[in-house]
């Protein structure tokens, strides 16, 4: 008997019937198979999430280093154009004697009247010095320690500097205010003043020297009826944004008040 049923297998006559019986049992392993797997799956899932928040966590870890990274490096790209800057504007000043420093505090109200810087007295530092940056005159030092310096800013209210229109050839005082906005007055009513007309130190009253930029003229108020023209003035420098400073080190003020005869009682 086996080996007619060896004989019929063998020459193919069982087939259909091994497909018969072998369909339902195939069908079942299938399935078997199928819903082991699924289980599988639901299983490992947890740890297949532990793995993907692990990971997800490392890349922004990464992402977060390569931020730090590129603001340092902007950082650094932004200080060297600064003190490429300073440097040209040394070069073309080079009667002057220069101290550079760093802002390292700001006037916390909104209007700034002042920064302190790094540099002080250990560095040459004294008071009265004239403060500038590669884009015009920043103020004076007013205050000093060993490692530190009060610097006034042109805008404070309590600042009044002698400056020149240089298109014109004119002397007049830029003034500070509470706002932080700076302005020209005693222009004389006859002087042909246009906003962008240039505004620099004029070197009269021992305060700064000559020449330095100031600002440019942005608006001209005149009226028939009063003596002077004024007008606003905007600043050269962007005190908000100012980093590094040269403090000008071989310029002494000079003090002409007691020389300034005072008005006499009833004038």
């Amino acid at each position: 008997m086996v080996v007619g049923l060896l004989f019929l297998a063998l020459g193919g006559y069982l087939t259909p019937l091994t497909r018969t019986l072998l369909n339902p049992v195939l069908g079942a392993q299938g399935w078997v198979t199928s819903r082991y797997q699924a289980f599988q799956d639901i299983f490992n899932a947890p740890s297949d999430l532990a793995r993907l928040r692990q990971r997800e966590t490392e890349l922004e870890t990464e992402l977060a280093n390569l931020q730090t990274e590129y603001l340092a490096l902007q950082q650094r790209v932004t200080e060297v154009e600064i003190l490429s800057a300073l440097l040209d504007f040394a070069r073309a000043q080079p009667d002057n004697k220069y101290q550079a420093a760093a802002v390292i505090a700001r006037d916390p109200s909104p209007f700034l009247k002042y920064v302190i810087i790094n540099r002080g007295s250990d560095h040459g530092l004294r008071r009265g010095m004239p403060v500038v940056s590669n884009q015009g005159l920043v103020g004076r030092v007013t205050a000093v320690t060993a490692n530190a310096a009060r610097v006034q800013l042109i805008t404070d209210p309590a600042s009044a500097i002698n400056v020149r229109i240089q298109s014109i050839n004119v002397d007049v005082i830029l003034s500070g205010s509470i706002t932080g906005d700076i302005s020209l007055s005693l222009i004389p009513q006859d002087a042909a003043v246009v906003p962008g007309d240039p505004v620099q130190t004029s070197g009269l009253g021992g305060n700064y020297p000559p020449n330095i930029l100031v600002g440019q003229i942005s608006t001209v108020r005149k009226e028939s009826t009063a003596l002077f023209q004024t007008a606003s003035v905007q600043p050269a420098v962007d005190f908000f944004r100012l980093e590094i400073v040269l403090v000008i080190l071989n310029f002494h003020p000079i003090d002409i008040d007691p020389l300034i005869p005072e008005a006499s009682p009833g004038r």
